[in-house]
C-alpha cells in the first residue's frame, strides 16, 4: 500500500510538470527588476541612483543595475549596447544622444529611457515630444534656447567684451545649428564675429588651445560634449593661464578653474528620468510617456576664478547665481 501511494504521488507530480508551460529565458521574471545603464562616463551615475533612492529603489536590495561605460570611445558603444540586450535587462537608461542612437539601433523591444539628449526630435530618436512612440522616451536638454542666456551672462560679467570664441565638436549633428545661434546672438550683443574652434579627437584639443593663445578672444563659450568632458581640466587651466573667462553648459564641465556654468539641473534631470524608470517597471509603456523638458536651471559662479582673472562679478550676475564657489 505504501509503494502504491508513492507511485501515485510521483504520477501526479509528473502530470503537473507535463502540463506546465515552458518558460524561455526571455520570459522568466527576474528576482528583482534589472536595468541597464549605458553612457560614456560614470559621473552621472550618482544622480540617477539618488533619483531611484527617492522612489524607494536601493541598488542590490530591490533593484539590480548593470553599468556599461564607453569612456569616450564611441566605437565601443555597439558592443556594450549588444551586451545589455543579451543580459535581457528590463529597461535601459542611456546618457547622451550618441549612446541613445546606438541603443535605438540595437533593440526595438527593451524600453529605453534616454537622458542628456538635445533635440530628440531633430535627431530622429522620437517623432514628437508628446508622442514618442516605439520603445523610447526620456528627458531632453534645452540647448539652442540657452545660448542667449549664456552670452548675456558673459556680456554682464566681462567688461568691454568684444569677441568670444566658441568651442564645438563639428561631428555632432547639432553643431552647425549651435554655431549659427551663437553667431546670431553675438551680433545682437554687438560683438565681433565669433571665433569658432573645432575639436573632435583628443589631438585636436591642443591645436584649439594654441589657436586661442594666438587669437586672444575676450571669453570662451564651451559646448557640452564628450571631448570637452574628457579634457575639461586642461581646457579650464589653459583658459585661466590666458586670462580667458569661460562659460560652460553644465556645472561638471567647469573643472577647477571654469568661471561660470549655466544649464539644466542635472540632479533634477535624473530625478525625472528615475520617475520614468519607475513608471515603466510598473507597467507603463514608453510610447505613452511624453518626453520631458527641463524646468530648473542653475547658474554656478566661481569667485575664486573671477579673482584670478581680475574680474569683479557684478551684483546682477551674483543675484542670479544658485551657487558661488569661493
Amino acid at each position: 500500500m505504501i509503494l502504491s501511494g508513492v507511485r501515485l504521488v510521483i504520477t501526479v507530480a509528473l502530470s503537473i510538470l507535463a502540463f506546465t508551460p515552458a518558460t524561455s529565458d526571455a520570459q522568466a521574471p527576474h528576482a528583482m527588476p534589472r536595468i541597464g545603464v549605458l553612457g560614456n562616463d560614470s559621473e552621472s551615475a550618482e544622480d540617477l541612483q539618488q533619483g531611484l533612492r527617492e522612489l524607494g529603489y536601493v541598488e542590490g536590495r530591490n533593484i539590480a543595475i548593470e553599468y556599461r561605460w564607453a569612456a569616450g570611445k564611441v566605437d565601443l558603444l555597439p558592443e556594450l549596447a549588444a551586451e545589455l540586450v543579451r543580459l535581457k535587462v528590463d529597461l535601459i537608461v542611456t546618457m547622451t544622444h550618441p549612446v541613445t542612437l546606438v541603443m535605438k539601433k540595437t533593440t526595438t523591444t527593451i524600453p529605453i529611457v534616454f537622458t542628456r539628449v538635445n533635440d530628440p526630435v531633430g535627431l530622429g530618436l522620437v517623432p514628437s515630444l508628446a508622442h514618442p512612440g516605439a520603445n523610447l522616451t526620456g528627458v531632453s536638454l534645452q540647448g539652442l534656447e540657452l545660448i542667449s542666456k549664456r552670452l548675456q551672462l558673459l556680456h554682464d560679467a566681462v567688461p568691454k567684451l568684444s569677441r568670444i570664441a566658441y568651442l564645438t565638436d563639428p561631428t555632432q549633428p547639432y553643431s552647425s545649428a549651435y554655431v549659427r545661434e551663437v553667431q546670431a546672438h553675438a551680433e545682437m550683443f554687438g560683438l565681433k564675429p565669433v571665433l569658432v574652434l573645432k575639436a573632435h579627437a583628443a589631438g585636436e584639443v591642443e591645436s584649439v588651445l594654441a589657436e586661442v593663445a594666438r587669437e586672444r578672444p575676450d571669453a570662451l563659450l564651451v559646448e557640452p560634449n564628450t571631448v570637452v568632458l574628457t579634457h575639461r581640466k586642461r581646457i579650464a587651466d589653459v583658459a585661466l593661464t590666458q586670462r580667458l573667462p569661460t562659460m560652460y553648459g553644465e556645472q561638471r564641465f567647469m573643472g577647477e578653474n571654469g568661471l561660470m556654468s549655466y544649464g539644466p539641473s542635472l540632479a533634477d534631470h535624473f530625478r525625472t528620468a528615475a520617475v520614468y524608470v519607475d513608471k515603466i517597471l510598473k507597467g507603463a509603456k514608453p510610447a505613452d510617456l511624453p518626453v520631458q523638458q527641463p524646468t530648473k536651471f542653475e547658474l554656478v559662479v566661481n569667485l575664486k576664478t573671477a579673482k584670478a582673472l581680475g574680474l569683479t562679478m557684478p551684483p546682477s550676475v551674483l543675484m542670479q547665481a544658485d551657487q558661488a564657489i569661493e
